[in-house]
């Protein structure tokens, strides 16, 4: 392997769809040393099993196919893709959660994983007792880990509840403390899941600092994550899987570009970009929801249809709603992306206007949604929107169509503002006093 520290070939990992993965214990692994002499004995069972395999082949998946690929000490590499890619199965695969079907993954040194919620914590432990058995399983000893506990406990900010079992936390809670064990105790390589979008901005905002602390100290990391700007400030190389195998692997600009341009020409062929919404919303199913968008229009001051809309144009979104029963005290919220799904502008009827919604059983309704200056850069955007109710938020879709921003010269300097450096063109203007 020379320097690298993981290396994969070959990789593949099959699954059974509807059927929970069954992992061995030290009996089964005793049982089938036992019986592997009298298993070559039996030729017609194995052949039968292969032919049943063959008639239900239609319930197994590929979660992992022919993936190869090799980590040398030091890289920080993300791994990037769709949900359902393959990326977790990836990482469980590395961590030895689970073992591959084909192939294998070669991995040195000690392992920290963060894959989901609470890994590797035991639900009746306290946070303190799970910090010391998370450093046994990496096979530190109790005094490298007593050097490290006020540390981690501080990162993860739970020094409060540190004596109660963590079977009590908030989700919030077990995933700083999980993510501060699993990058404080040393591990020589670092798996990290999209589990950090768990906790809040200032927390997700300390792990990536964290985890550029822990690249700089030459250990290793594997991040995955659809957080595409975290990506780009935190790896030098990515991986790209797309259906459970290697899409690219290259510098992380070039896999983002790459990747980017194929989620574009994706919502291209679903949502043909333009300005869309004058279409009815024929596959929302109002009979399966209570409240549902069923048009949206785009207007100009004179509320008349816009076919082009530019950056500081004025524009009205017009929202049409219907309801299957009476609601009084409802909203509508708009919310404008990147292609990736980050938020980029957002608004809502309540409390943003303090305009509340009253839903009438079985009669539609509108709203205005209006920007005197319209301040998202010239691109391409993805729509989303809501129907909200006190206590609950019924998504009429996540991905409604894209919306085509046209570029304008908007500060008169014969440059206009592209979401390629910046996604919103501020409203202001400089000047020199002195």
């Amino acid at each position: 392997m020379g320097n690298s520290v993981i290396r994969v070939e070959n990789l593949g990992k099959i699954y059974r769809i509807g059927e929970r993965e069954r992992y061995k214990a030290l009996r089964d692994s005793i049982t089938n040393f036992i019986y592997s002499p009298f298993r070559r004995l039996q030729p017609m069972v194995k052949s039968s099993n292969v032919q049943t395999s063959k008639r239900s082949k239609n319930n197994f998946i590929w979660a992992l196919k022919d993936v190869s690929f090799e980590v040398k000490q030091g890289e920080v590499i993300g791994i990037i893709g769709r949900n359902g890619a393959g990326k977790t199965t990836l990482l469980k695969i590395l961590s030895r959660i689970t073992e591959p079907t084909e192939g294998y993954a070669e991995v040195r040194g000690r392992v920290g994983s963060l894959l989901e919620v609470g890994t590797g914590f035991h639900p009746e432990l306290t946070g303190r007792e799970n910090i010391y058995l998370n450093g046994a399983i990496l096979g530190m000893r109790k005094t490298e880990i007593d050097k490290k506990f006020d540390e981690i406990v501080d990162f993860a900010e739970v020094e409060k509840f540190i004596d109660t079992p963590v079977k009590y936390y908030s989700s919030g809670m077990y995933v700083r403390l999980a993510f501060a064990v699993a990058a404080h105790l040393e591990p020589e390589i670092l798996l990290v899941d999209e589990v950090l979008a768990v906790g809040d901005a200032a927390f997700q905002k300390k792990c990536l600092g964290k985890m550029g602390d822990v690249a700089k100290e030459g250990r290793t990391v594997l991040f995955v994550s659809h957080n595409m700007a975290a990506i780009q400030g935190l790896c030098s190389k990515a991986i790209w899987l797309e259906e459970g195998s290697v899409k690219l692997i290259d510098l992380t600009h070039s896999v983002l570009e790459a990747y980017r341009e194929a989620i574009l020409h994706s919502v291209e062929r679903a949502y043909p970009p333009g300005i869309l919404f004058d279409t009815e919303l024929a596959d929302i199913d109002i009979s399966n929801s209570d409240f549902a968008i069923t048009r949206v229009l785009i207007l100009d001051e004179k509320g008349c249809r816009k076919p082009v809309l530019r950056t500081w144009d004025y524009v009205r979104f017009r929202i049409f709603f219907q309801s299957n029963k009476y609601l009084d005290g409802g909203g509508v919220d708009l919310e404008f992306t990147t292609l990736e799904s980050i938020p980029v502008l957002y608004s809502a009827s309540a409390p943003f206007a303090n305009l509340t919604i009253a839903f009438t059983e079985g009669k539609d309704g509108w709203v205005d949604c209006v920007f005197p200056r319209f301040p998202l850069a010239a691109g391409l955007y993805l729509v989303r929107g809501a129907l909200t109710v006190p206590g609950l938020r019924y998504l009429w879709r996540m991905e409604l169509a894209t919306l085509d921003v046209t570029p304008a010269d908007v500060y008169g300097t014969g440059h206009t503002p592209t979401n390629t450096y910046t996604l919103i063109a501020p409203d202001c203007f400089w000047e020199q006093l002195g």
